[in-house]
């Protein structure tokens, strides 16, 4: 029998909304956990005083650096006693997901039944910011048993602190039609061969991976990862005119040119008479009607993913698939939000040697980071400080007029030795070729 509930009349109001509130699962555990009655009671305490009372601390599992957050309370009585004693440590086990968050039912209840078994408080959060499974809320004297449990059902620890995190990827290929390579795949060959630097944290600051399979980036490796490995393409948009003609059917006129046509960001959609003439060179034609198709110039594409979404089937990412990647996307920290700089404009991704190449460079990145790096310094801050062209030839990569944050702004600009810049240029390329 659980102990009886604290007063929580503030907790009470965020029930009150029209929306579901994470106070009704938190007292539902309550019935039956010790440890999440006196969780609502610091919770409680806090949003009268406002004032948050967890502190850190030094808590593991053996052979780890990371990968357990501590949390010990600071809210105690005169004599230094807790005043809510079940909840006065309530550790977090960060645990690394399957690729692409795939689970079977099964699964879930077996790792809902592990996580009360071993003492946990049955609070799990599918995902956290890096991907982690986390389970919230668990003893210092019951971590190991946990971890171990968990660890035979084929879960490892995730990261935590100056440490490389847990990495995330999109369902991607799995269910999505707009995949470009194989996301979980690309995850698992970066992170397995990195791990060392997950749980025994060595660097700086920490590291994030992020995979997606396409330019829509559903995991937001652009924005909040440190290296984004995203999927696109490098010749024509497919087309599959019977899909085009159903939407058309669907739709109107006037929701092709509102919907499609004037939302394409370098207007390189035109809406022509279809006359049945063959489409140029690097045009992708699609026939909507008898009278009209839409005309797509690829070479003014910048692959930002709209109109393929709206007509779902009837646009999609052309066959010469791969990626790109990206380097310095972080949020908020000493230079502000940062999205990731293009440091290699297009690679393939499909042979075993592909993966090989892609593994070296997450390793030089990281290498050259933990070397060079401030504390507390990311590798979009780094950048900022050193400069990307001293960053590039620390890691090996040659310059290229792809790499580029944003649009020039000043109209005036000298070309003093362009000519000869440009000839060394031509000739790396022709020497790679």
């Amino acid at each position: 029998m659980a102990k009886q509930m604290h007063q929580t009349p503030n907790l009470d109001e965020l029930e009150s909304g029209p929306w579901p509130s994470f106070v009704t699962g938190l007292k539902r555990l309550a019935q039956e956990n010790d440890m999440m009655v006196d969780l609502l009671g610091q919770l409680e305490t806090s949003y009268k005083t406002r004032f948050g009372y967890w502190k850190g601390g030094t808590v593991g599992v053996i052979g780890y650096g990371a990968g357990i957050i501590p949390r010990f309370t600071e809210l105690k009585d005169e004599s230094g006693k807790p005043i809510f004693p079940e909840a006065a440590e309530f550790h977090t086990l960060r645990v690394q997901p399957p690729a692409g968050m795939h689970y079977t039912s099964d699964l879930l209840r077996q790792m809902c039944d592990a996580w009360l078994e071993t003492g946990g408080s049955g609070l799990i959060a599918f995902h956290g910011q890096s991907g982690d499974i986390m389970f919230q809320g668990i003893k210092t004297e019951n971590v190991q048993a946990a971890f171990d449990k968990l660890n035979e059902m084929g879960f490892d620890l995730g990261g935590a602190g100056p440490a490389l995190r847990t990495s995330m990827s999109c369902v991607g290929a799995a269910r999505c039609e707009m995949s470009c390579y194989d996301e979980a795949r690309a995850l698992r060959t970066v992170i397995n061969n990195n791990l060392d630097d997950m749980h025994r944290p060595s660097l700086p600051y920490k590291f994030k991976f992020k995979f997606s399979g396409c330019p829509n980036d559903c995991v937001n490796a652009i924005q909040r990862s440190d290296m984004a490995t995203i999927g696109t393409w490098r010749d024509n948009i497919q087309v599959n005119e019977q899909i085009a003609r159903d939407w058309m059917s669907a739709h109107s006129m006037e929701d092709l040119i509102n919907m499609v046509v004037n939302h394409c960001p370098t207007k390189a959609i035109q809406l022509k008479k279809n006359d049945g003439a063959p489409a140029g060179e690097g045009i992708s034609r699609v026939a909507v009607s008898d009278e009209h198709c839409i005309e797509i110039d690829n070479h003014n594409c910048v692959r930002c993913m709209h109109c393929l979404n709206v007509m779902p089937g009837a646009l999609l990412p052309g066959k010469d698939k791969g990626v790109t990647i990206l380097v310095g996307g972080k949020g908020v920290l000493k230079i502000g939000a940062t999205m990731g700089t293009v440091v290699i404009p297009f690679m393939k991704l499909e042979s075993d040697e592909d993966f090989e190449k892609l593994n070296d460079l997450a390793r030089n990145v990281l290498d050259f980071f933990a070397e060079n790096a401030l504390e507390h310094e990311r590798t979009g801050e780094m950048i900022e400080r050193i400069g990307l062209v001293n960053f590039l030839e620390g890691i090996g990569l040659e310059v290229d007029p792809n790499m580029i944050i944003h649009p020039r702004t000043n109209p005036y600009v000298r070309t003093d030795g362009w000519d000869e810049e440009a000839e060394k240029w031509f000739e790396r390329k022709r020497a790679a070729a």
